[in-house]
């Protein structure tokens, strides 16, 4: 088996102390080390759901350089991405030797497509990167995010999806879970008016204050 010490690494500790400065954040996670596989996938699955991230692998929550051991992590980062991801994902690792320590960075871009993980139970879920943590995604959200379709040349509502859309105008933010005491519908006609809404790119749905939201969508000027 190959030492990491014998593997070519990049002498640029001044970059990584300016990523490690930063702190944990929406784009970018401290890992001490890789040991499961699985669990590292929905990292990877969080940010490719999300606008792409960085993982520094060898750096402890607080910022401290402990250093990456074995090459070992570098190849389950490999298996996290393309055996544990769904669908599989391409990631970008570079080596960086950090005053003798070395740091493993792996950059993960956005995916075009909804990216699902493993939960403990070897359940396949989404996961999405809010901040600087990773949470699971609701399946009525995850839903109406794989039904998003292109938008259609000739639009016209309902009475009821009218209602909503102007409910949605008169606030910033509506929780999705309020759409149906709001409207006096049912659950699932809220979710299917959501779905068409932002599959035709008119609402946004984000997390925000430990739930999702419907927002408007603002469109570009003319």
């Amino acid at each position: 088996m190959i030492e990491i010490k014998n593997m070519k690494a990049i002498h640029d500790a001044e970059y990584i102390f300016e990523l490690i400065s930063q702190g944990e954040h929406e784009n970018l996670d401290f890992k001490f080390l890789i040991s499961d596989s699985r669990k590292i996938a929905r990292s990877i699955a969080a940010f490719a759901n999300n606008t792409g991230g960085t993982l520094l692998i060898g750096v402890k929550d607080n910022g401290n350089v402990a250093g990456v051991r074995t090459e070992e992590e570098f190849y389950m980062i490999e298996q996290a991405a393309e055996m544990y991801c769904k669908p599989s994902q391409k990631v970008e690792q570079t080596l960086y030797n950090v005053q003798g320590k070395f740091v493993l960075k792996v950059d993960i871009a956005p995916s075009e497509k909804l990216v699902m993980a493993q939960d403990d139970n070897a359940v396949w879920q989404t996961y999405y990167r809010v901040k600087d943590e990773n949470i699971q995604v609701p399946k009525k959200v995850a839903k109406i995010w794989r039904k998003n379709s292109a938008n259609q040349s000739f639009i016209s509502f309902s009475d009821t999806e009218s209602k909503m859309l102007s409910l949605i105008s008169a606030n910033e933010k509506v929780p999705m879970d309020d759409m149906p005491i709001l409207l006096h519908i049912s659950a699932k006609t809220a979710e299917n008016i959501i779905s068409r809404l932002y599959s035709l790119g008119i609402i946004s749905l984000i997390y925000d204050a430990d739930c999702w939201v419907v927002k408007a969508k603002e469109l570009p000027e003319d």
